[in-house]
């Protein structure tokens, strides 16, 4: 995904002028090509991330379009309140992509973890959450979404689905019906959903844009007294209250399958923080079995 994320930007910014991208000390090398081409709007900011933001809300404010790009943590939470005042507060429009999260980065321990970003800018009024589960999927939502005049959240990962889906921004979509209840999959947490579902009658629905959640998909899809599992690649729960207020006026069981809210203190790799946490397809399928049974 981030190799994609530096051809989107590159191609976009030969055609729109507004963009400038604002990096945290990675990235540098994949946009060599525009540092050489567009010398006047990229820059390395270096480790300063909370005054990038105050950069980056500046820039909007003068009609340009920031991007500010970094690893997850240092994004999100070290950044909170410059987001929440900078761009929410005063209604500026820019695009924030991280890497890293939830442990991409699982050999670097608990400081490049962050899988609570989504659930702490979901405390942001107007701020767009996406989550592309392949490469495709980023270039097709960035594209739509990255001049909608709001505070945006891209989350790339360094994993990714086998299959891209017919993603719009803002929207969910079905991947198969089913009958005896419904899986709710979460970007790149899509593979492991339908490994771990294959010959279950159940509905797969695929949401890649988190907020604004699209409600009329899971009000179309859901009966009354419906079993809904949510699986998301972050903490646990973090859609729970969309998800009841989509669904206020039914009864439906709801489980959900995600990072567990306890900190990580053992290394690895993110497979076998995936495998440690039941995150992974075979985990999922046995839960899916006692939930489904």
């Amino acid at each position: 995904m981030r190799q994609q994320f530096t051809a989107t930007l590159s191609e976009l910014m030969k055609t729109d002028e507004r963009i400038a991208i604002l990096l945290g000390d990675i990235g540098v090398f994949g946009f060599r090509h525009v540092f050489a081409e567009h010398p006047k709007r990229i820059y390395n900011i270096g480790i300063l991330e909370q005054s990038t933001v105050g950069l980056a809300s500046g820039l909007a404010m003068t009609g340009m379009i920031p991007v500010v790009h970094t690893i997850a943590p240092f994004l999100v939470e070290r950044c909170y309140e410059q987001l929440k005042l900078d761009f929410g507060y005063q209604q500026l429009g820019g695009n924030f992509i991280s890497v890293g999260a939830s442990y991409d980065y699982a050999a670097l321990g608990c400081s490049h973890h962050c899988p609570g970003d989504v659930g702490i800018l979901r405390n942001i009024p107007g701020m767009s959450i996406v989550v592309p589960g392949t490469a495709k999927e980023f270039d097709i939502l960035f594209r739509e979404s990255y001049d909608n005049q709001k505070p945006n959240y891209y989350r790339l990962s360094e994993s990714a689905n086998e299959t891209d889906q017919p993603v719009s921004f803002g929207k969910g979509c079905m991947i198969k019906k089913g009958n005896k209840g419904t899986v709710l999959a979460v970007g790149n947490m899509l593979q492991a959903v339908l490994d771990a579902s294959a010959g279950m009658d159940l509905t797969i629905l695929y949401y890649t844009t988190i907020f604004p959640f699209d409600r009329a998909l899971i009000q179309e899809c859901i009966e009354e007294n419906d079993t809904l599992v949510i699986v998301e690649p972050y903490y646990s729960g973090t859609l729970a209250l969309d998800v009841l207020e989509a669904l206020e006026n039914k009864r439906v069981k709801i489980s959900h399958i995600g990072v567990p809210r306890t900190f990580l203190t053992n290394y690895g790799t993110k497979a076998e923080h995936d495998q440690n946490l039941g995150l992974d397809a075979g985990s999922i399928r046995t839960k899916l079995f006692s939930i489904f049974k």
